[in-house]
């Protein structure tokens, strides 16, 4: 069995809330939840769930940008969560992110070459300055991009050439994962699709691992190999693709696919489902889907059912998933 490219054991994600000056007690927001995953090369992992589930959460852990409350965090076998960032930065040149909103995420005052050039210039200083132009020319070709764009700035192209630049920055160090925080969301359905095929082909030309964060589960059908399904910051169900949108098994993942638009038979057409999102800060004891699961027992609000493997290969946090 090969080794995954990213694997998490038990990682949990706590934030302290502000309270009253009086109060001797700190709430904590649980944001992740004993999540465990394992992604393997070459693959487009996928994590869904609606938003507040952890998605980006877990995906800014991976990237380091959090430091997990408990648990690993292993990149090629070696672990990188406790790392400091001087340890750390030979390894960021392996792995990169794509953030949700491609203007935010790029500097205004900065032109196209200084946003490309500096990843390089930080993470690769032995490059001299013909091979930082050569690789931002070979990047800007790569991801379809003019090269007349070096001189422009960001406010000066629309969103989905921004959203090319924001991969063109991620890419522009050859890393071999990369963290697509929902990439498309912000765009036109019409730049969604091309955006979606130029990632699918820089996965083909340069064997890029992806961890691909979306609400989208029609976007999941088409682009991911796997399928991790969050609820409040725990996984509930883990497949392959075609195996969630054949036969799901926990009735969280059944819920979100009855919510894909379509022209018959779809959302509009079946009744709602009863129950209030829990509260993240007081999780129940039981199962956290608990209070909007219309297949619940009283086993699931008093034991909290752990991610096991079925028979048909899938993994479902649920009692009664069979």
């Amino acid at each position: 069995m090969t080794q995954p490219i990213i694997e998490t054991k038990g990682v949990d994600m706590r934030f302290a809330l502000p309270t009253h000056f009086l109060s001797r007690e700190k709430p904590m927001l649980h944001a992740l939840t004993n999540v465990n995953v394992s992604i393997e090369a070459g693959e487009s992992f996928c994590v869904v769930g609606e938003s507040g589930c952890g998605k980006t959460t877990l995906g800014r852990a991976i990237m380091g940008l959090n430091t997990p409350s408990a648990g690993e965090i292993y990149f090629n076998g070696q672990r990188i969560d406790q790392m400091d960032e001087d340890t750390r930065k030979p390894i960021r040149r392996d792995m990169q992110m794509v953030f949700q909103n491609p203007y935010a995420s790029l500097n205004p005052r900065r032109n196209v070459f200084e946003t490309l050039a500096e990843p390089i210039r930080h993470l690769m200083p032995e490059k001299s300055e013909p091979d930082v132009r050569q690789q931002v020319e070979d990047v800007l070709e790569a991801t379809g991009c003019d090269q007349s764009w070096q001189r422009k700035l960001p406010h000066e192209f629309s969103g989905g050439q921004r959203q090319r630049i924001a991969i063109a920055r991620a890419l522009v160090t050859n890393p071999a994962f990369i963290v697509a925080d929902e990439p498309i969301s912000a765009l036109d359905v019409s730049i969604q699709a091309q955006i979606l095929n130029l990632l699918t082909d820089l996965q083909a030309d340069r064997g890029l691992t992806y961890l691909f964060i979306t609400h989208d589960l029609s976007v999941v059908e088409h682009f991911g190999t796997r399928v991790a399904v969050m609820y409040l910051g725990q996984v509930m169900e883990l497949a392959t693709a075609e195996t969630i949108f054949a036969t799901p098994k926990h009735p969280y993942t059944q819920l979100l696919l009855d919510a894909i638009p379509k022209l018959a038979g779809g959302s509009f057409d079946k009744p709602r489902q009863p129950g209030e999102l829990p509260d993240p800060v007081n999780l129940p004891k039981g199962c956290p889907f608990a209070p909007r699961c219309a297949k619940v027992q009283n086993r699931c609000l008093a034991e909290r059912p752990k991610l096991r493997t079925l028979p048909n290969g899938t993994q479902a946090a649920c009692h009664y998933a069979e």
